[in-house]
């Protein structure tokens, strides 16, 4: 039987595990971590009972995701589906709110109504064309072409500063940039808008889903659908040079697959000289310092929808929220930076003990900063939740120049697995029509540094395996797996 070899196993590498695993491949997945999941691992909190997400913990993308929609994920995850995707406080104890429901969504932004819906209900309603044009290399035609060239529109239009001139109120402009500042690129961007814009589109489409118990339960379900065809993982095994990896013989049809950074693809012995220099151009982008809050009670958000919402965008207003992402493209942090929250524990009790509550939240940061971010977004939240620093009980702050050690894919503390700009839209991380390939026989990209880039989608993964499939010649359609 031929082998694959899957290096990394968050969900793009799980994906690619499985994929292959289904189409017939012996598959080991190894790990440099103890712990299984990359991206999706749920771990123990600063205190006996909290439990927390490495990184991502609400995955709006899941659900339009044609892998997990083929995996079967909303049967094999408990999925808690809110009805505010996000909120977005504002001093005064007001808010804007992104309810699932966009027409409750549009009657709480007064004059901006209008151009709320102009710019997000088609994309909603052709969310799977959004998906189809956002969620594969962008060399290639869409199948929705309609709502493709919509969305570029769009995307142009929120992507500069004719931004000001589609959203003037305060809850409006405010709400489109907390969205968009997910990008962690300098607002505004046309980048940044296209990822906005995809986000808030699928919270009016299929909303902004999370797993009830933690990011983990994803990796478990692809760790148990692998298994069950005969793949396997190793825990602890970081593969820091492929020259010294025994992985099997690609000229038997063996198969190598890094959910990693490109840059361990430049230690094989056979790459050559100009994709080298391809992969070396690559960029990698700011980064996230992230910090665990174990609370004695739910967040006092001086707004009560707030407090219903599990994605919370704390940052002020438009111009606050671009002044934060810009001081980060410069080098530095704003003393109010833009700060994203997750509140888990608000729809979902297996976070933390009874009557308790955890806060997971980061800001944007310059690569390699050793900053601690506690007091920053303490500071931050308290703006809009008096008394919230007296709610904490513990914390556990995480610097960006620490996140690369707990998974190597993150270099300089780079969650999104390289810098969110307009050009590496297209070279992610080379100009192709199937960057998942790489010159040398047998060996595929699998990680976020692939299109379509980061999120919990598995699609980076699928796509790799995809492509080793239909060079092996046998079925590469989901389909013919699941």
């Amino acid at each position: 039987m031929v082998r694959a070899t899957v290096i990394g196993s968050g969900p793009n590498g799980l994906a690619a595990a499985v994929a292959l695993a289904r189409a017939g491949y012996r598959v080991e997945v190894l790990e440099a971590a103890s712990t299984v999941g990359g991206g999706v691992r749920t771990l123990p909190g600063p205190l006996p009972g909290f439990a927390f997400d490495v990184c991502s913990a609400v995955h709006p993308v899941v659900t339009s995701s044609p892998f997990f929609r083929a995996f079967g994920i909303s049967e094999r995850v408990d999925w808690i589906t809110p009805e505010i995707s996000y909120a977005h406080p504002l001093d005064g104890g007001r808010a804007a709110i992104a309810w699932r429901d966009i027409d409750r969504t549009a009657a709480g932004l007064g004059a901006d109504a209008a151009a709320w819906y102009a710019h997000v209900r088609p994309l909603a309603r052709r969310i799977d064309g959004v998906s189809d044009f956002t969620g594969h290399a962008l060399l290639r035609l869409p199948r929705d072409p309609i709502t493709a060239a919509r969305f570029g529109i769009r995307t142009l239009e929120q992507g500069t500063p004719l931004a000001r001139a589609t959203l003037r109120t305060e809850a409006g402009a405010a709400l489109m940039a907390g969205v968009m500042a997910h990008a962690n690129a300098p607002l505004p961007s046309p980048a940044a808008s296209a990822a906005g814009l995809m986000l808030a589109a699928h919270g009016h489409a299929s909303g902004w889903p999370y797993p009830r118990g933690g990011a983990q339960r994803i990796a478990d379900a692809l760790i148990a659908d692998l298994e069950a065809h005969g793949g396997s993982i190793r825990t602890d095994e970081h593969v820091r040079d492929l020259s010294r990896l025994d992985w099997g013989d690609p000229a038997r049809g063996d198969l190598l697959l890094l959910n990693t950074s490109p840059r361990l693809a430049l230690t094989h012995p056979d790459i050559p000289a100009g994709y080298a220099r391809a992969l070396r151009a690559y960029r990698y982008g700011p980064a996230a310092a992230k910090v665990d809050f174990a609370l004695d009670g739910p967040v006092p958000w001086t707004n009560p929808d707030v407090a219903l919402a599990p994605t919370v965008h704390v940052g002020g207003t438009r111009d606050e929220v671009w002044a934060s992402e810009r001081a980060v493209a410069r080098g530095s942090v704003s003393d109010r930076p833009y700060v994203l929250v997750v509140q888990p524990s608000v729809l979902d009790d297996a976070r933390a003990p009874a009557g308790k509550a955890v806060l997971w939240a980061y800001i944007h940061v310059p690569a390699g900063s050793e900053l601690d971010a506690t007091e920053l977004i303490t500071r931050q939240v308290e703006r809009f939740a008096p008394g919230f620093r007296d709610r904490v009980l513990a914390s556990a702050a995480v610097p960006a120049s620490a996140r690369e050690a707990i998974n190597p894919s993150e270099i300089g503390g780079d969650v999104l697995g390289g810098a969110f700009t307009l050009r590496q839209a297209f070279r992610r991380p080379v100009l192709s029509p199937s960057p998942w390939r790489t010159p040398m026989r047998g060996v595929y990209l699998a990680s976020a540094a692939t299109p379509p880039g980061p999120g919990v989608s598995g699609m980076s993964g699928w796509l790799a395996a995809r492509t080793a499939l239909a060079d092996a010649r046998l079925p590469h359609e989901l389909p013919d797996l699941f």
